[in-house]
């Protein structure tokens, strides 16, 4: 059962964490993705697999959130323009971008293993 306060806990952190790390251009952003990541395996707990899903969410809701308003979005210029097929175009850009904030989340699932092991 996923633990949705430690995921949005992890959100948050991943945020601020975030507003502090242009400081450190590519590093400060991997390091905010795993301090989200690990605060929000820490509090779920659990070991290994529970840590790494929860960073894993904590640092795609975000993404997902983005991809979500895009597609709607689309969808709603697709169906003016287009018809009803043109609400195909939305399911594509949620899609895409579905994919593409948990494959960018991966260093928030690395981070959530981590805090998971330590509070087993």
């Amino acid at each position: 059962m996923t633990d949705w306060t430690a995921v949005l806990v992890g959100f948050l952190v991943g945020v601020v964490a975030s507003v502090f790390a242009f400081v450190i251009p590519v590093v400060g952003h991997v390091g905010a993705g795993l301090l989200a990541g690990g605060v929000a395996g820490f509090i779920a707990g659990g070991g290994l697999g529970r840590g790494a899903w929860h960073g894993l969410l904590a640092g795609a809701v975000g993404g997902l959130g983005i991809a979500l308003g895009l597609a709607v979005v689309v969808s709603l210029v697709g169906i003016t323009v287009g018809g009803p097929f043109g609400l195909l175009g939305g399911v594509g850009v949620l899609a895409v971008g579905a994919l593409v904030a948990f494959v960018f989340a991966v260093d928030s699932a690395i981070g959530g293993a981590v805090g998971g092991f330590l509070n087993r």
